[in-house]
């Protein structure tokens, strides 16, 4: 077995981001600012044009801030606070020895990849924070090929565009349902739990051991 590519999830793998901590708090936050609850807030985006998927395309950043903006009454400005205030959710930390780790590979003529369930402007924002686009040879957001993990025509797209076979690949995901169905496409996969783990696992599928 040889593994050509390693791939990695972006969200709770190389960002550290606490998915299911912080999209509640940055709600809870901005919907206190105009004195509501959460399902107030769910209220008061009822009443404006629905947001579609951001995760497949259906709906830009622009959409997203401006039913928001809204259903909240923000100025401009309180706007722009409000999405910077996201983006840095979004984004959250860098898995610095992760991420090290990751890029030693291509001295080994490892290809890397990254595949991310995303949202427009992601690109800009982890690309200003992480430089990801410049490091990767294969960089595949949800959003701008309008499909999402788990759905298998994803991995598909990922493996063609990587230049590798299946059982070539690598991959890292926090969501066990993710690496399922990475693994029903031929991935070798794994779900991240943490970095000392996952660095180990790879160096065992690089080193043939695994």
């Amino acid at each position: 077995m040889v593994v050509r590519a390693v791939v990695m999830d972006l969200g709770d793998v190389l960002e550290r981001v606490g998915d299911d901590a912080w999209p509640t708090r940055w709600a809870e936050r901005w919907a206190g600012e105009a004195g509501l609850d959460l399902d107030g807030l769910d209220t008061a985006l009822a009443r404006h044009e629905p947001v579609g998927d951001l995760v497949t395309g259906a709906a830009s950043e622009a959409d997203f801030r401006t039913a928001y903006a809204a259903a909240l009454g923000l100025s401009d400005e309180q706007a722009a606070a409000m999405m910077a205030e996201m983006w840095d959710g979004y984004c959250g930390e860098l898995d610095v020895p992760l991420h090290e780790f990751w890029l030693s590979l291509r001295e080994r003529g490892v290809r890397l990849g990254i595949l991310s369930n995303s949202m427009d402007g992601a690109r800009r924002e982890e690309g200003r924070r992480y430089g990801f686009p410049d490091q990767v040879d294969v960089l595949v957001y949800s959003h701008e090929v309008g499909l999402a993990k788990p759905d298998p025509a994803i991995y598909a797209l990922t493996t063609e565009r990587l230049g590798v076979r299946p059982d070539e690949v690598a991959f890292l995901d926090d969501s066990a349902t993710n690496v399922a169905a990475a693994q029903t496409h031929g991935w070798h996969a794994m779900v991240h739990d943490n970095t000392h783990q996952s660095i180990a696992w790879l160096r065992e599928l690089l080193d043939g051991e695994a």
